[in-house]
């Protein structure tokens, strides 16, 4: 009896590393911990419903600390007229707008266009390549600080589209900002720290229906991979500023196609 309880013991302890690897991933780059997840998880035979609750549920550990961590350091950044003045304005415009997302998907019951392995392929790959553009695209101009008008229309439009997304995959909304902000001329590590702070202000959203209606979560990997994801949440800040976005963003790029590509060839 005590070694079967010792050997579940260490089974549920590798999900620590598990929630380590996807905050870290998360909080790197915008994108939401359900890209390391949800293969994860479909590998264990977790259904659709359990991989993307249980997502969600370790998210609200590792997207929480890491927004916590960017908000840190948008404290100590903040200057008058400074690189970091759309921070606030974009975390409130987009935040709502994924936050109406995610519920409109809820609240109709709106069915996925796919199944969840398909759909997740697709994802992985259209995320690889849009990092991939991030890192090769070369900023000309001095970087944006303020919102346009434009951004005011444009970034509600995309974050309602991504939380729909996520409400689908437990990850979108950061992906969607962080590109569409990196694309815009803003300042790299404002894009991610304010994905990461939509994702968490999104995940605790969705977290009733997620992890109270539905009741599809599995609570042992949740317990065991929240710790780490709050470890790698709390070190991906200090990873971006030591290593750089470009070397994190060209790694965890192609580990995406990779995926997408090894999640697809079955369905080829």
């Amino acid at each position: 009896m005590a070694g079967q309880a010792a050997g579940e013991l260490a089974g549920y302890s590798a999900f620590t590393g598990l929630g380590v690897l996807g905050a870290i991933f998360a909080n790197a780059t915008g994108a939401g911990g359900g890209v390391i997840f949800i293969p994860a998880f479909a590998q264990l035979g977790f259904t659709e419903a359990q991989a993307v609750a249980t997502s969600f549920g370790i998210q609200c550990f590792g997207m929480t600390a890491g927004a916590l961590a960017w908000s840190s350091f948008y404290r100590s950044e903040q200057r008058p007229g400074g690189q970091w003045a759309a921070f606030l304005p974009t975390v409130a415009l987009c935040a709502a707008a994924s936050i109406a997302g995610l519920w409109s998907v809820f609240a109709a019951d709106i069915a996925a266009p796919a199944a969840l392995g398909p759909l997740f392929a697709a994802f992985s790959l259209f995320l690889g390549i849009a990092i991939l553009v991030t890192v090769l695209l070369r900023q000309s101009g001095p970087l944006r600080t303020t919102l346009s008008p434009l951004d005011w229309v444009a970034l509600p439009l995309i974050a309602y589209s991504g939380g729909i997304v996520t409400a689908w995959l437990s990850v979108g909304v950061g992906e969607f900002v962080a590109f569409y902000l990196i694309v815009r001329r803003y300042e790299v590590t404002l894009a991610v720290a304010a994905a990461v702070v939509i994702s968490a202000i999104s995940v605790w959203s969705a977290a009733p229906e997620q992890l109270l209606v539905s009741q599809q979560a599995n609570w042992q990997v949740v317990l065991f991979a929240g710790p780490g994801a709050v470890v790698g949440g709390l070190l991906a800040r200090h990873l971006v500023l030591k290593l750089g976005a470009r070397r994190l963003k060209l790694f965890f790029a192609f580990w995406l196609l990779i995926i997408g590509l090894v999640e697809w060839m079955p369905l080829a």
